[in-house]
């Protein structure tokens, strides 16, 4: 569908890999900012089992037909398997706005660390793999735990959104602005998203240290 910068009317919202934690966050708030949620998984009984609990406009549905049926498609499925997912869906991922959230960290004795990619970042592996498709990166730092807290009414975060076009960023950025107590916020070029996801380490080393659930905030922006 043709969509102007930062609109979201008539959007539907697809979430690949939406039974992992972030993936269900993910698709709870947006169901609550009222928008139309698909959960994508690889097993659909797992994906409508999981939209069965949401409130709003929730539909589970094999990782597949998410994405040919959603118009905005977030990516949240785990690092190791983010090739060969975005490989195998790459035709019905064409001409869509394809949304990169997945960290590539990886852990051991001391805690989490940056894994380092060929292509430069998750994001860009992305891009090459979907030479088609706008892709765009954002919510890498959100936590899942706060997505997911039924007590909790808004999530106090930005979301760094990355990317080289312009009107995808512009609908990702009000995509997050969607939520609230969240903020999109443009953060430069898909080729800056290596250091965006390496972050993500740093996050998690935050919330061992002081037993937290630590976000981003960008001054005076």
């Amino acid at each position: 569908m043709s969509i102007e910068p930062g609109d979201l009317s008539g959007v539907t919202v697809g979430v690949l890999g939406g039974t992992g934690d972030q993936g269900r966050g993910l698709a709870r708030r947006f169901a609550l900012a009222g928008l139309d949620v698909l959960i994508g998984s690889r097993q659909r009984d797992r994906a409508e089992a999981a939209a069965a609990a949401m409130p709003g406009r929730v539909r589970g549905l094999d990782n597949r037909a998410c994405a040919t049926q959603a118009d905005v498609v977030i990516v949240a499925v785990p690092w190791e398997g983010h090739s060969a997912l975005l490989t195998d869906l790459r035709e019905v991922l064409a001409g869509k706005t394809v949304v990169d959230c997945v960290n590539p960290v990886g852990f051991d004795e001391h805690g989490g660390y940056a894994i380092p990619v060929e292509e430069g970042s998750a994001c860009q592996q992305a891009a090459a793999l979907l030479p088609h498709s706008r892709v765009v990166g954002a919510f890498h730092h959100v936590s899942a735990v706060q997505l997911l807290d039924e007590g909790r009414d808004e999530v106090d975060t930005d979301v760094l959104v990355l990317g080289d076009d312009r009107a995808a960023t512009d609908q990702v950025s009000a995509l997050a602005s969607s939520v609230p107590g969240m903020r999109g916020i443009y953060a430069g070029r898909l080729r800056n998203a290596g250091q965006v996801e390496a972050l993500t380490a740093n996050l998690i080393s935050v919330n061992r240290r002081y037993r937290a659930h630590a976000g981003l905030r960008v001054t005076d922006v």
